[in-house]
């Protein structure tokens, strides 16, 4: 779901970017409307109309008021900046598919008959998350294009802006829209294992219960510093015995051997959703007070996507 959030933080950007936007319009060579005020004889009011009528004709709302030669580069900093963000997401999302897929718990798809690795058959390399990872790399070092441009304008508009832009700008979007559909597929073809999921949780769990255990002494009108010092020794005794010795999680035992926690009910087994806090309902409540309402605004751009090849 935190994916999810960073994808729709970067849809609101684009949102914002979008409702900014203002066309040049017509403004002539350098900025001035000077040829148009000649054209129309002097009548500002026809060469704003013109101005207008340029701007609806190419889809935009609103024209700027004040220009130079070119529309301000800022423009195409603001726009890469969002490209930017997307590729972002796109980036951490590729490292936690990588990370948790070297751990068991979830894979990206993996086609019938795709190979993992020329040199060893057995592997199933996560290539669409790696690709993604590349592509968001590249988008964002060349986001920073247009921040420089933008920046080297100088007093008025120098030729070094066009042979960058030409490079840059259409090279970012190809680069998105390839991240975007590399994404899409990775989501819509992800495997969960709940049962790798399960024992992880399982070995880990009384780690997570052990701050409630020390809320729960204190409670008992224990000292929270001393029942601090009894779990951290505790614990890292544990940590020994899982990582040097490869038993199992002892913790809870270790626990109610302790006088410290005499008075603190200790389970045998622990639940763990007992420990998850709101995380469901922040997840029922973002899908439908986030999500679908977004989903409805823009239902009419759901649909098919280019597939990839691996």
């Amino acid at each position: 779901m935190l994916w999810l959030q960073d994808l729709v933080l970067d849809l609101e950007d684009l949102e914002h970017c979008l409702g900014g936007l203002q066309f040049r319009g017509a403004k002539g060579a350098i900025g001035t409307q000077a040829s148009f005020l000649q054209l129309c004889n002097g009548d500002e009011e026809k060469v704003r109309h013109i101005d207008r009528r340029v701007a609806e004709k190419m889809g935009f709302a609103r024209t700027l008021i004040v220009t130079g030669q070119t529309y301000p580069r800022k423009y195409d900093s603001r726009v890469l900046a969002v490209l930017s963000g997307i590729a972002q997401s796109a980036h951490k999302f590729s490292n936690d598919v990588r990370f948790l897929q070297s751990l068991g718990e979830l894979e990206e798809p993996f086609a019938s008959g795709q190979v993992g690795s020329s040199a060893m058959a057995y592997k199933r390399n996560p290539a669409r998350s790696e690709r993604l990872a590349a592509l968001a790399r590249f988008v964002l070092c060349t986001a920073l294009n247009p921040a420089f441009t933008a920046a080297g304008q100088g007093c008025e508009r120098t030729l070094d802006d066009s042979a960058n832009r030409r490079l840059s700008l259409p090279e970012a979007f190809l680069a998105t829209d390839a991240i975007l559909i590399l994404y899409r597929e990775i989501v819509q073809g992800l495997v969960v294992y709940p049962t790798v999921i399960a024992r992880r949780v399982a070995e880990f769990l009384p780690f997570l219960a052990a701050e409630n255990l020390m809320m729960e002494g204190v409670k008992a009108a224990g000292d929270r510093q001393r029942l601090h010092e009894r779990i951290r020794q505790h614990a890292m005794d544990t940590w020994h015995r899982l990582r040097v010795e490869g038993g199992d999680n002892d913790l809870l035992q270790r626990l109610r051997q302790d006088p410290a926690f005499a008075a603190v009910p200790i389970p045998e087994r622990l639940d763990p959703q007992a420990y998850t806090g709101r995380a469901r309902q922040q997840v029922d409540e973002f899908l439908r007070h986030v999500y679908q309402p977004l989903r409805e605004r823009y239902r009419d751009l759901l649909g098919e996507t280019p597939q990839t090849r691996v």
